[in-house]
């Protein structure tokens, strides 16, 4: 396995790796090689390698309330 600290955020990780791992549950296949049995495991290695991509939850919202900030300074 890859190392976790090019990982931005542990909870991040940690979500992303559950999200993909009820996905493996349900019948998704995984999308790279492993010889893990465990969806958990499957998630974790998919998440590492890249290929399960995932932002922060609520950085949409975010940056949704930054540029409502900008547009409302400039109107005044």
């Amino acid at each position: 396995m890859s190392s976790v600290d090019r990982i931005d955020s542990k909870f991040t990780f940690v979500l992303a790796a559950a999200k993909r791992a009820r996905q493996l549950q349900a019948g998704a296949r995984p999308l790279v090689p492993t010889t893990a049995r465990k969806s958990t495991l499957m998630a974790v290695e998919e998440v590492l390698a890249g290929v399960v991509p995932y932002v922060l939850p609520g950085a949409d919202e975010e940056a949704e309330q930054a540029k409502a900030k900008k547009k409302g300074k400039r109107a005044k």
